[in-house]
């Protein structure tokens, strides 16, 4: 694995969370921060087939129909008043 330049910012919170004790070394801290990217990695493809899987499942359930808002209100106030 090659050498990486992480520029003075990171190189001092690198520092500062190995001399706090968190971290044993510079290496472990850079396995955390690969770790947590790969964990948001698999986070976004799991929400990406998530909506891949609803827009399907859109797509699936036939054709839409024309929204008549007078229906949709009547609907919400009898099921306002079912409660």
């Amino acid at each position: 694995m090659p050498n990486v330049t992480v520029g003075k910012h990171y190189e001092t919170m690198v520092q500062a969370m190995v001399e706090s004790g968190r971290y044993a070394s510079v290496s472990e801290v850079h396995r955390e921060g690969l770790r947590l990217i790969e964990e948001r990695e698999q986070t976004r493809l799991a929400r990406l087939e998530a909506l891949r899987q609803l827009i399907h499942e859109g797509d699936e359930s036939g054709e839409d129909e024309p929204l008549d808002m007078a229906s949709i209100k009547a609907e919400g106030l009898r099921l306002r008043a079912g409660r």
